[in-house]
């Protein structure tokens, strides 16, 4: 068993190994420091019909209870993938909680089946590499063109549907909107990704450029001892 300190600069994985043997201490400071994060996550994401009646950081809590019972066969090696991993059961979560309310047949279900740590959907559709500038670029759009990305692309919900949660008269209008939506989130997502490129370029050039200094300044050294 791994025993783990009440060190709070201990990484997540250390963590997550801790709270999979049985360390108490080790889910505790795990649920401290993620539970706020998911929730300021999850603000917004939320359907009006779970709004009125649900509390983001409860649906977020409920959704990591139920988790739990499967952290002993959870396999993650960073934080990232960790930090994936919630992400990931609080939107199936959040998809079950508005299932259930409109009576539909669920799509995604959150037990028995929780989900591993494989990439959902979402992830899978876009790349993972192109997940962080997903978010990034979502959180620069309006409340609104947030909203119509999240309701469309990650609840899956119908324009009909939208249209209620948008305040927009008709599915058409709901339909423009979310266009217009994804339109600048692909915007947005094309900056980000070029912006990465250049900074890669960047740290590209600067690392040839020191390895080049380093061969000629030792050419020269050799050079004053002959």
């Amino acid at each position: 068993m791994l025993a783990l300190s009440q060190n709070a600069n201990e990484s997540s994985v250390e963590l997550l190994l801790g709270a999979r043997s049985g360390n108490n201490d080790a889910l505790n400071q795990l649920l401290d420091r993620y539970l706020p994060r998911l929730s300021r996550w999850a603000s917004g994401r939320l359907p009006k019909n779970l709004r009125t009646m649900l509390d983001t950081g409860d649906v977020v809590q409920d959704a990591i209870i139920s988790a739990l019972p499967h952290l002993s066969t959870l396999e993650v090696r960073t934080e990232r993938a960790f930090w994936v991993y919630l992400k990931q059961i609080v939107r199936y979560r959040i998809i079950d909680l508005h299932k259930r309310a409109s009576r539909r047949p669920m799509r995604h279900e959150m037990p028995e089946d929780v989900p591993t740590a494989a990439p959902t959907p979402l992830e899978a559709a876009i790349g993972a590499e192109a997940l962080e500038r997903y978010e990034v670029a979502l959180d620069s759009l309006t409340k609104e063109e947030f909203r119509a990305v999240v309701l469309r692309t990650e609840l899956g919900l119908g324009y009909k549907d939208i249209a209620t949660e948008l305040g927009k008269a008709s599915p058409d209008a709901a339909r423009m909107a979310v266009s217009r939506a994804i339109k600048r989130l692909a915007v947005e997502m094309k900056r980000l990704q070029a912006v990465s490129t250049l900074e890669q370029s960047r740290w590209k050039y600067d690392s040839e450029n020191s390895a080049d200094a380093g061969l000629g300044g030792t050419g020269e050294d050799l050079g004053g001892g002959d």
